[in-house]
């Protein structure tokens, strides 16, 4: 046990909610650092991202799931089970909504979903910086009636509002239990798959219209060069066309140069190291309807 005598809390916890409601956001914000993707684009985390939290008394592995929305393609449906399965594998569900939206459709099936689960549920109302405090009231009068949350949490995970209070109510809910991870660790995904979701972000970010849900990065290779402070780094960006590809390249490889040279900043921030990044397109025709795709680009059936 921590500390003697103490009480040493753990537990997982996921966060859902409809896609963008700052859950990515939250995470990097209670880790620290930054280990979940960002974007404007809705559906942006595809994968369960695990980001761990370690305190004198307690530690909370946060589980950042996929948006839950409606399917339109295999990887739509794999991203849905892989939210909704995370119910029943933790010790608390963080239901996280977006304040200037409100009540949606989205809300009503993850509602419907939740109602099949006995794990404990905060209801955390994201985005507050953005409404007025008479809206805030309207909308905890409105979601307490749907479901017996166990406490309803207003907080801007943006500006930071709030978010130790939700720390301090999820630590005291928590089961006393085992330090699963080492205490400076803060994520349990390997760096090439951080690495990868970096590449992704920028791409996200950089190109418009039909582009950014067609996007996968795969690490072909990541290793240190011999008596150099240097990683050299080489990666594929793959999409579904061929106008896709025109346009992640862009005028005489200027998309790329800028997707590589934003992404090698935040590389070597992750590092600690000097990275020389080289980046290829490649198409693969409706990569995300194909099984084996899929399994290839790291999304696999044997997860959920």
């Amino acid at each position: 046990m921590a500390g003697g005598e103490r009480e040493f809390k753990s537990g997982f916890i996921s966060i859902i909610g409809r896609p963008n409601v700052g859950k990515s956001t939250f995470l990097n914000r209670v880790i620290g650092q930054k280990i979940a993707i960002m974007s404007d684009k809705p559906q942006t985390t595809r994968n369960k991202v695990q980001g761990v939290l370690t305190t004198d008394d307690a530690q909370m592995v946060f589980i950042d799931t996929p948006g839950i929305h409606k399917p339109k393609h295999k990887l739509g449906d794999f991203m849905i089970k892989l939210a909704i399965n995370t119910f029943r594998e933790v010790d608390l569900i963080l239901f996280m909504i977006n304040a200037e939206e409100g009540y949606g459709r989205g809300d009503e099936f993850i509602i419907e979903q939740l109602k099949n689960v006995k794990t404990p549920v905060f209801l955390v109302i994201n985005k507050i910086d953005q409404i007025h405090p008479d809206q805030l009231i309207v909308l905890i009068e409105q979601y307490k009636d749907m479901y017996p949350f166990k406490e309803i949490i207003p907080i801007s995970a943006l500006e930071g509002n709030n978010v130790e209070r939700l720390i301090q109510q999820i630590q005291e809910c928590l089961p006393e239990g085992p330090q699963y991870y080492p205490s400076d660790q803060v994520t349990d995904h390997p760096e090439r798959f951080i690495v990868s979701e970096l590449i992704r972000e920028k791409a996200l970010h950089l190109t418009r219209e039909e582009v950014p849900h067609s996007i996968a990065v795969v690490i072909d290779q990541m290793k240190q060069e011999e008596n150099k402070d240097l990683i050299h780094v080489m990666a594929t960006i793959v999409v579904e066309r061929d106008s896709q590809k025109g346009i992640v390249i862009g005028k005489q490889g200027k998309m790329l140069k800028e997707i590589g040279q934003r992404a090698r900043r935040d590389i070597e921030n992750l590092l600690g190291s000097k990275v020389f990044l080289e980046l290829w397109v490649k198409v693969q025709k409706d990569w995300r309807n194909k099984s084996t795709y899929l399994r290839d680009f790291g999304f696999r059936d044997d997860e959920y």
